[in-house]
C-alpha cells in the first residue's frame, strides 16, 4: 500500500511548538523577575488595592488563590484572584502581574468593549468546543448524504472557540497597557522595575498570541482536511 502524509499535521504541530515556546517564555520571565524586589516594598495585594482604589473601585474583593500564575479576575463575583506567588510576593513580577488583573477589573467598571464581547462568548464558545468534535467524527463515520452538514455544524463550532481567542487578545494586550500606566504613573515601580514589568507582560500576552495562533492553524486543518474528503 502506498504511503500518505497528511501535510496537515504540519499546522497542529506548528501551534503545538509556539504554545510550547510561549510558555517557556513566559516562565523563564517571571521566574527572573520574581526574584527582583520592588523599592517601595510593596506585596501585589497591597498594589492591586492601591490601584483599584485609585480608579474609584472598592467593591472588588482580593483574595489568595492556590497555584502559580493562576492569577484572574472574576466579573462576576468581582473577585481579583492572585496566586500564591503574587498576593504576598514583593517582586516586580507580583506587581506587574496584580496590575494586569487590576486592569481587567478596571475594564469591567468601565464597561469596555471587548470584555462584554468576549464575557458574551464564553458561554457559546465552551458549548462549541465540547461539541464540535462530536459532530465531526459522527459526520465521518455516518456517511450519509447529511453527513457532510453535520462536519461543517462541527466546524462552525469549532470557530467559536477561535473567535474567543482572537476576542481574547485585545482584552489582554489592553489590561497589560493599563497595569504599566498605573504602575508607572502611581509611581508604584521606578525606572528599570517598570521595564521589568514589560517583559513580564508582553512573555504574558505571547502566550494568548500562541493559543489564538494553535486554534486558527487547527481550524485551517479541518477546513482543508473536510474540504477534499474524496480524497
Amino acid at each position: 500500500m502506498p504511503y500518505y502524509f497528511d501535510w496537515t499535521y504540519l499546522l497542529v504541530l506548528a501551534g503545538v511548538v509556539l504554545s510550547l515556546l510561549a510558555s517557556a517564555k513566559v516562565k523563564s520571565t517571571y521566574k527572573k523577575y520574581s526574584k527582583v524586589r520592588s523599592m517601595n516594598g510593596m506585596t501585589g495585594a497591597q498594589a492591586a488595592e492601591q490601584i483599584l482604589h485609585a480608579n474609584e473601585i472598592y467593591d472588588v474583593r482580593i483574595e489568595a488563590i492556590d497555584g502559580n500564575l493562576t492569577d484572574h479576575y472574576d466579573p462576576s463575583a468581582k473577585t481579583l484572584c492572585l496566586s500564591e506567588g503574587v498576593y504576598s510576593n514583593l517582586s516586580v513580577a507580583a506587581l506587574g502581574i496584580a496590575a494586569h488583573e487590576c486592569g481587567h477589573a478596571i475594564q469591567h467598571a468601565q464597561g469596555y468593549a471587548p470584555l462584554k464581547i468576549r464575557t458574551a462568548i464564553v458561554p457559546v464558545a465552551n458549548f462549541g468546543a465540547k461539541l464540535s468534535w462530536p459532530l465531526i467524527l459522527l459526520g465521518l463515520v455516518l456517511g450519509s448524504s447529511g453527513s457532510q452538514m453535520l462536519i461543517n455544524i462541527g466546524i462552525l463550532m469549532f470557530s467559536f472557540s477561535v473567535l474567543f481567542q482572537l476576542v481574547t487578545l485585545p482584552v489582554e494586550f489592553n489590561a497589560s497597557a493599563r497595569a504599566v500606566a498605573a504602575l508607572e504613573n502611581m509611581g508604584i515601580l521606578y525606572g528599570e522595575e517598570v521595564g521589568g514589568t514589560k517583559k513580564v507582560l508582553k512573555a504574558a500576552a505571547l502566550t494568548y498570541v500562541a493559543a489564538a495562533a494553535a486554534s486558527i492553524l487547527q481550524l485551517l486543518r479541518l477546513i482543508l482536511l473536510f474540504g477534499r474528503r474524496d480524497d
